[in-house]
């Protein structure tokens, strides 16, 4: 008698498979890191090879947005020079699940259908809540224990994004 193999859906979707594709900002985005200026300004820096694969998924039918903790008008300017879909910011002590629900509720879409890329415990419950979850190689280990995560090969600010969103067009 055969072994019996349970059903468990591939670690890369296709874009077919999801409807919208989230990002956190810090350690996802950029590489985690607070640069401030003596005046007091804060600084982040994207890649932009993240911001690329963001408007190539676009273009490929998948509605992108930020759900992020923090609020500050950084990521806003960053949302706006990408022209990504949606922008939640402040998300915080299960925000951003509850922010995600909100996005699925107006798209009229399940959860199984939103992939989420993301690399500390504030986003653990949203990727264990989604249909597609990926972090950056230097995520947490909370964050690399969830068993459907797909765990990539470049750290946060290294184009970890645009690594994960390569394969899922790869797969078009």
């Amino acid at each position: 008698m055969e072994d019996f193999k349970p059903f468990s859906l591939p670690t890369v979707p296709r874009p077919s498979d999801i409807r919208l594709f989230l990002t956190d900002v810090d350690g996802t985005l950029t590489d985690g890191g607070m640069y401030y200026g003596s005046d007091g300004t804060e600084f982040k820096k994207f890649n932009t090879r993240d911001g690329m694969g963001l408007q190539m998924l676009q273009r490929a039918g998948v509605k992108v947005g930020i759900v992020t903790s923090e609020n500050i008008a950084i990521n806003v300017n960053r949302a706006r020079k990408l022209g990504l879909d949606y922008l939640k910011q402040g998300a915080r002590d299960g925000g951003k699940l509850a922010a995600t629900l909100e996005i699925c509720e107006e798209m009229g879409i399940t959860m199984e259908q939103v992939a989420y890329i993301g690399d500390d415990v504030n986003c653990f419950e949203l990727l264990a809540a989604v249909g597609w979850a990926a972090c950056p190689a230097d995520a947490c280990d909370k964050v690399k224990k969830i068993p459907h995560i797909r765990i990539l090969t470049r750290r946060g600010g290294d184009a970890c994004v645009r690594e994960w969103i390569d394969q899922i067009l790869a797969r078009q």
